[in-house]
Order: C-alpha cells, then structure tokens, then sequence
C-alpha cells in the first residue's frame, strides 16, 4: 500500500532545494517532515533530536546507519533513538522521479505516557519484561494498520482543523503503542530460539513451529506457558499482534507454501503434514491467507521460474 501526500501539501510546499527539500508541520506533540529529493545524491547527513519514525513515501534511497546499511522503499519504515545520524543516497531521484519520505518526531511524553499505561494495565507475560519504546534502529515492513495511520496523520497535519492536536494525540498514542507491539512481535518471532528458555512467549513460538502437524489449542498451549488460558490469550494477543489461532494457521500456512514449490509434494499430503484436517479447511484458509487456492499458487510459482 503506497500513501500519497494530500492536496493540503501540495498547496504549501515550496521547492527551494533539489536535495531533501523540507516541508514542516508542527503540533504540540509531534512535528511531521516532508523532504523531497530531485536530483542525484549520495552520503547526505540527517539527524533528529527527538524519535523520529520516517517513512517512505515514493522512490528509494539508500540508508547507512550505525547498524546497518538497506535499500528503503515506500511501504517500509524506520524507527530512530534522538540524535542518530542518518546518511542517505538518492541513486534514482530525478526532476520526474522524486523521493518522497516523511520524518514524524514524537514527543517524550507521549512515549513515557504510553509505555507506562501498559506496564500498568497491560504488562507482558514476562514478570521481567517491560514495554519499551527502541533505543535502537529499528527497520520493518509496515503492516496494515500503520500505514493507515501514517496516511490519516499526513492528513490530519496537513489539512486546516482547529482540533488537530487533539486528534494527533489520540493517534499518536495509537501508533506508539503499534510500534512498540510491530518490535516486541519482531524480536519474538525473530529470536524465538534463543530465548525459548527465558521468555514464555517465544517457548509457545518455538513449540508451535515444532509441532504444526499436531493438533494445537490454546488451552494446551496456555498449559506450556505455565499460564491460565484468559491470560495466555490477552498477554499473546496484545505482544504478538495476533490470536493464537491466527497465528498457528499463519505459520501453517507459511509452510504450505514452502511445501507447493516442491512438486513432489502432494497437496493432500501437504494439507495433513501441516496440521490442517481437512482438505476443504486447508483450502479455504489458504485462499482467505493468499487469495489464491493451493493449486493456484502451486501453478502460479511453477510458470515464474520458465
């Protein structure tokens, strides 16, 4: 899903620069930053003094940060600690072909309030474990709801209502606490084998990857997790993003589709092996998950390698 910039912007802008050009709205809370590159450019130094999310608008760059160096595509997003230094190519930006990104500051009192609600009310499975805002470099592919939300701030900043910064509260406590959840699912399902042993979560994880052909229901899951079956549920749902349920079909389904690219696997033999019950259930999961029957995503794999 790519956002495009409202009218409201275009009406204000003005291209002073062909190098990240700067269109600034500012809030009590936040502040949004649009910069646009026309030209060529390469190792160009940014730095925020607050957290800053930025994300990709149209174009590519190219990001060099402390940890790491990719390739930043619209659809894609960045979370940075204050004060860390961006350089940024620009190897395709033309008059015709612009780079677009938007740089959100957020204020700490947002974050320091948000955070310190869900370790009130919400805290996580592990009595250890704190809800945190990254201190680090954190690079993602942004799910469904954040690019929602990036699109109706860019609306909200841009357009001229005399409620704004109310409104920008309420999102802006929504998408931190979405960051925060899209980092905490990121680490568990990334490192779930090494920390099986001190996380309860990321035990559930490893033991469900482990054991997709068997039957799985969440009260014997809950039982692994040393937790009642209400707390196990909320406690997943809320670091994980997603039902236990959803998320064992989600890793069924990730199988399956490793499994069709091989043709000497049946599709029935595939449907069982990954713990589906039945072929009509295997189907009908697997068309809701990819738009697409096991047959027709089998077919559909096997004409792109001719």
């Amino acid at each position: 899903m790519n956002m495009q910039l409202s009218s409201g912007y275009y009406d204000r802008r003005k291209l002073e620069a062909h190098v990240e050009n700067r269109t600034v709205y500012s809030l009590d809370r936040a502040e949004l930053n649009v910069y646009e590159t026309h030209m060529f450019a390469d190792k160009v130094e940014l730095t925020f003094d607050h957290p800053v999310l930025v994300s990709m608008l149209r174009g590519k760059k190219v990001m060099h940060l402390r940890d790491s160096s990719f390739v930043f595509v619209p659809g894609e997003s960045v979370v940075l600690p204050p004060g860390e230094e961006m350089q940024i190519d620009f190897p395709e930006a033309t008059v015709t072909n612009p780079t677009q990104c938007l740089a959100l500051t957020l204020a700490n009192e947002s974050i320091l309030e948000m955070t310190s609600y869900l370790n009130e009310q919400h805290p996580k499975a592990d009595d250890f474990a704190q809800w945190t805002f990254t201190e680090r470099n954190f690079h993602f592919t942004n799910d469904t709801a954040v690019n929602q939300i990036i699109a109706r701030m860019i609306f909200l900043f841009t357009e001229n209502h005399p409620s704004k910064d109310i409104f920008a509260d309420f999102m802006l406590k929504e998408l931190i606490l979405r960051l925060m959840q899209t980092e905490a699912r990121h680490i568990l399902l990334e490192s779930a084998d090494a920390l099986h042993q001190t996380s309860r979560l990321a035990y559930v994880v490893k033991y469900i990857r482990e054991h997709l052909h068997e039957p799985l229901t969440v009260q014997a899951l809950s039982e692994k997790a040393c937790m009642s079956q209400t707390h196990f549920h909320r406690c997943f749902k809320l670091e994980l993003g997603l039902s236990p349920v959803d998320f064992i079909n989600s890793e069924r389904i990730r199988l399956a589709k490793k499994l069709l690219k091989n043709q000497q696997h049946r599709i029935t033999e595939i449907c069982y092996s990954c713990g589906f019950n039945s072929i009509s259930y295997f189907n009908n999961v697997f068309r809701r998950a990819t738009g697409h029957s096991p047959t027709a995503y089998r077919r559909h794999h096997l004409s792109s390698l001719v």
